[in-house]
C-alpha cells in the first residue's frame, strides 16, 4: 500500500460526534499524525469561522478547504489559495424564487467569511450558529448581492419535504450549479466547477504530493468526489450506504471513533 502523506477530512459527521464535539481520542490521533510530518486538512461546507475553531482545537496550520471547495485558505499566511463565487444572476434567481415559493424556507448567504441573514432570529440561523458558533451578519439580500464580490454558497434551512421540492426547482433553472442536501433538512447551493476534489488538488500541488499517497474521509454525499479522488477513501460508519459504495474502506461512525482508528490502520503503520 502507498505511505500516505496527506490527510483530508470533513468535519460534520466525521471530524466531530454527534455532540458536535472532537473527542480526546480523535484529536490526539491528529496531532500524532502532524507530528509524523502528514498535514490534516480540514474540508468542510462551513465558513472560515466555523471552521478555524476546530483548527485552534486540533492545534494544526494545514491549509482549510471551506464551502465544499469554493475557497481555499492558507492558514499560516492568512492568504486565499483559491476563490470562487457563484454567477450573481443565479444568486439573484434563486433569491427570488425562495421569497416568491418557499416562504417557510430560510436562505442564508455566504461570502468569505462573512455569513448573511435577513432574519438573524430566525430558529433555523439560532440551530446553525449552535452547531457552528459562528456570527451571522445582519443585511438586506438585495443590496448585499448586488454589491457583494463573491458570494460562495447559499445555504436554504427548512422541513425536509419543502427542502425536497426546492431542490427539484433550482436544479431544473440552476443546471450548472453544484445542488446537494447536505441533510433532509439543509440544501447547499455552490459553483458547479468547484469541488472538494479540485480544491484538494490545489492543495496537492504546494505539497507536491500525488493523489495516492492521499487520505480522504467522509460520511456524506458531498465526500464522495473526494472519496473518489484520493489514492484511499474511507467512509464513516454512520454514512449512506450509497456513499459507502464510493469508498476504499468503511470504518467506524462518528461515535465509535472512526475517524481516530483510521489514522491507526493506515497512518501510524
Amino acid at each position: 500500500m502507498t505511505k500516505i502523506k496527506a490527510v483530508f477530512s470533513d468535519i460534520d459527521g466525521t471530524l466531530i460526534n454527534s455532540s458536535h464535539m472532537i473527542t480526546e481520542k480523535t484529536k490526539l490521533a491528529v496531532q500524532k499524525a502532524t507530528s509524523l510530518g502528514v498535514p490534516f486538512v480540514l474540508v468542510s461546507a462551513r465558513m472560515p469561522s466555523g471552521i478555524l475553531p476546530l483548527q485552534r482545537e486540533l492545534q494544526i496550520e494545514s491549509p482549510i478547504i471551506c464551502y465544499s471547495g469554493s475557497l481555499v485558505i492558507d492558514c499560516r499566511s492568512n492568504t486565499t489559495i483559491f476563490s470562487k463565487g457563484l454567477p450573481q444572476e443565479n444568486v439573484i434567481g434563486i433569491h427570488e424564487t425562495v421569497k416568491s415559493k418557499f416562504s417557510n424556507i430560510h436562505m442564508s448567504i455566504y461570502s468569505h467569511d462573512q455569513w448573511v441573514v435577513e432574519n438573524p432570529q430566525d430558529e433555523w440561523v439560532v440551530q446553525e450558529q449552535d452547531i457552528t458558533g459562528a456570527q451571522p451578519v445582519q443585511a438586506n439580500f438585495k443590496s448585499f448581492i448586488n454589491t457583494s464580490p463573491e458570494v460562495h454558497k447559499i445555504l436554504c434551512m427548512g422541513p425536509a419535504k419543502e427542502i425536497d421540492k426546492l431542490e427539484k426547482v433550482l436544479k431544473k433553472d440552476n443546471a450548472a450549479l453544484n445542488i446537494y442536501k447536505s441533510k433532509d433538512t439543509y440544501l447547499e447551493i455552490m459553483p458547479g466547477d468547484a469541488s472538494k476534489s479540485k480544491a484538494i488538488q490545489q492543495i496537492l500541488n504546494q505539497y507536491h504530493f500525488k493523489k495516492e499517497e492521499v487520505m480522504a474521509i467522509g460520511d456524506n454525499f458531498n465526500d464522495i468526489d473526494m472519496l473518489k479522488f484520493a489514492g484511499l477513501g474511507i467512509a464513516m460508519g454512520n454514512a449512506p450506504d450509497e456513499v459507502k459504495k464510493h469508498a476504499n474502506q468503511v470504518t467506524y461512525g462518528n461515535d465509535e471513533e472512526g475517524l481516530s482508528l483510521s489514522l491507526e490502520k493506515n497512518v501510524f503503520r
